[in-house]
């Protein structure tokens, strides 16, 4: 593809807010015959094997970095080199963590200069990245209750209730699902619980005063009956997000404002028994972010069910490559911002697909209005992404892929997912 219009300009920062209402830094790439704008997304439940965010001094100081250091270094190199534009992030920050300039500065930067290049030769950014054989489009795995760190009050220990219609024949198929799954489910926690105000997490998923036990039951029957409506399969899964609710010292999971404690076996056991009983197809982060064996013990064990790791892998390779040794897991979260750059993350999701593992693409709670993530999706053919339902920053992502989906008229077709 490379062009003299691809030579970039010059880089522009700013500080914009999330969906929650914090500072994140947002990048223009302004090159000769193209522009492309990126915000930065926080998660509030890290794997503590993720980059740096900002550097010390904040959105500011990252700003700052921008101006003086990076964007001299960048001017004159051309942006469809990515690979080369992530190097000199690297370079630039010297450190393995980006703890310099920051790996939402590097994530902004690096996806900003795709889409700049992209827009240099007048295509979309998921055609520039994937080429011709970009076409498939990703099942919507969207959160339906929030719990944990996602959540306040008596919600329950797990932190995500998830929808996954991967009986869909389309996005917008799938995607009419979840909707409807996340209405009917706001409607029975309103004849369940007296106190419910309709409530939701910065993901828009519902908060309320459950318990686990009615919370799986609620999404259950709720994915049966639109399944059955939809004529297609609707099912369901969870984000444990066990490692914050993993107590190092007891060596013991702490559900429920202490009412429940497991220790690893137990956990194990439990796992095994939510999948048998409601026919989960995903469980994410099921044990704490160092347990590579307790994770190869679940997926053994287990069936038809993607055993995905988030805290585990952090989009990491030579997390990754622990796993993979081992058969710890059969999915990935991708979540670009915590490796930091885009080829960073692009060698991880080659890496989990030569393995057999799914890659999921996914926001942060703490999202921009940024549609990137979804043109990734299609371009690296990840078969799911994970972007809540209904949300002002989730919903930018989901009619985004409806309008690939859209553009690519009769040579779209829904990915294949390995166990359903």
């Amino acid at each position: 593809y490379s062009c003299v219009s691809s030579i970039i300009e010059d880089l522009i920062a700013r500080k914009i807010f999330n969906n929650r209402g914090d500072e994140t830094i947002e990048v223009d790439v302004i090159t000769t015959g193209g522009f492309g704008r990126v915000g930065a997304p926080a998660g509030k439940s890290r794997g503590k094997a993720e980059v740096s965010y900002y550097p010390q001094g904040g959105v500011e100081q990252a700003i700052k970095k921008i101006d003086d250091l990076i964007a001299p270094e960048l001017a004159g190199l051309n942006a469809d080199f990515q690979q080369e534009i992530d190097d000199t992030l690297h370079e630039i920050d010297g450190t393995s963590d980006f703890k310099n300039i920051g790996g939402n500065t590097a994530f902004a930067i690096s996806l900003a200069n795709a889409e700049a290049a992209a827009n240099s030769h007048g295509l979309l950014l998921f055609q520039f990245l994937g080429g011709s054989s970009a076409n498939t489009l990703p099942y919507p795995l969207g959160n339906c209750i929030s719990g944990g760190q996602h959540a306040r009050g008596k919600a329950p220990s797990i932190q995500e209730y998830l929808a996954l219609p991967h009986g869909a024949e389309s996005f917008l198929e799938a995607q009419t699902a979840n909707t409807l799954i996340h209405k009917r489910i706001g409607d029975s926690l309103k004849k369940k619980i007296t106190s419910f105000n309709g409530g939701k997490s910065d993901e828009g998923a519902w908060i309320a005063n459950v318990t686990t036990d009615d919370a799986f039951e609620i999404m259950a029957r709720t994915c049966e009956e639109v399944g059955n409506e939809l004529d297609f399969e609707c099912g369901f899964g969870i984000d444990v997000a066990a490692s914050s609710f993993w107590k190092p010292k007891e060596q013991k999971y702490m559900y429920e404002n202490g009412d429940k404690k497991r220790d690893t076996a137990e956990q194990l056991e439990y796992m095994l028994e939510l999948i048998e009983k409601y026919h989960l197809t995903y469980i994410e982060d099921p044990f704490h972010e160092d347990d590579f064996d307790s994770f190869a013990e679940l997926t053994r064990k287990s069936k038809n069910c993607l055993i995905c790791g988030d805290d585990l892998f952090t989009t990491n390779t030579e997390r990754l490559n622990n796993g993979i040794k081992i058969n710890a897991g059969n999915a990935i979260i991708i979540k670009v911002n915590q490796i930091g750059t885009l080829t960073d993350a692009a060698e991880t999701i080659e890496m989990a697909q030569r393995n057999g593992y799914d890659a999921v693409v996914s926001h942060r709670s703490g999202d921009t209005c940024d549609w990137h993530i979804a043109h990734l999706a299609v371009a690296y053919k990840c078969p799911v992404i994970k972007t809540g339902v209904v949300e002002g920053a989730r919903i930018a992502k989901l009619n985004e892929l409806i309008r690939i989906e859209h553009f690519l008229g009769s040579r779209a077709k829904m990915a294949a997912l390995n166990v359903c």
